[in-house]
């Protein structure tokens, strides 16, 4: 199936770069306040990260093996749309955890930056499932139209993973982002994102 393959070796090629989004919230550095309610607050956010984030990272190892085992466009779409579907899960989870967690303490404009975030999140998880719609409504019996349906969809996945960082950039400054820098949780999908910007 050469004419999809290339197609999909560039969405998977995009999809690496859509775990980053996940990992913005954990901007870790060392240091802290010593503000205990904004370390809870932190804990409560950075605990929900881990599982989300391997959800995100095995949704793009999917896609990639998907592109490397060049495969008939049926498998490539049933593949493509879990790996949405899972992205688009992983993101409203994390906006819910955001959203739970409630304003930052002691943080100026907290409440503007948590509810900035919980959007920015909610439209990517949106954004996600409206991408696995996109994909299962390709033609796979058509190998240039689902050719050039992939290609849209790679298009819309690298607007995508430009977009939405502002907020959760916003919410993770200061005393946020040395809070979360603190937490177990957070440290650890911190180092497995350094791992993975290593090997790929």
């Amino acid at each position: 199936m050469e004419g999809t393959n290339p197609v999909n070796k560039k969405l998977a090629a995009v999809m690496s770069g859509g775990a980053v989004l996940v990992l913005a919230l954990t901007g870790c550095s060392s240091g802290d306040d010593g503000n205990k309610e904004l370390d809870a607050w932190a804990k409560q956010v950075c605990d929900a990260l881990p599982a989300q984030d391997a959800k995100v990272d095995a949704a793009n190892a999917a896609i990639k093996q998907a592109a490397t085992d060049n495969n008939a466009p049926a498998n490539v779409q049933k593949t493509d749309s879990q790996a949405f579907q899972d992205m688009s899960d992983a993101y409203g989870a994390l906006a819910q955890a955001v959203q739970k967690a409630g304003t930052p303490p002691g943080v100026d404009d907290g409440e503007k930056k948590q509810k900035d975030a919980v959007s920015a999140l909610t439209t990517l998880s949106t954004s996600y499932a409206g991408l696995k719609k996109q994909v299962d409504a390709l033609d796979t019996k058509d190998q240039a139209k689902f050719a050039d349906g992939l290609q849209d969809i790679a298009t819309d996945l690298g607007e995508l993973s430009k977009s939405g960082n502002t907020a959760l950039k916003n919410l993770e400054q200061g005393d946020v982002k040395n809070a979360m820098a603190n937490q177990a949780s957070c440290k650890k999908v911190a180092t497995s994102a350094s791992a993975r910007a290593t090997t790929s």
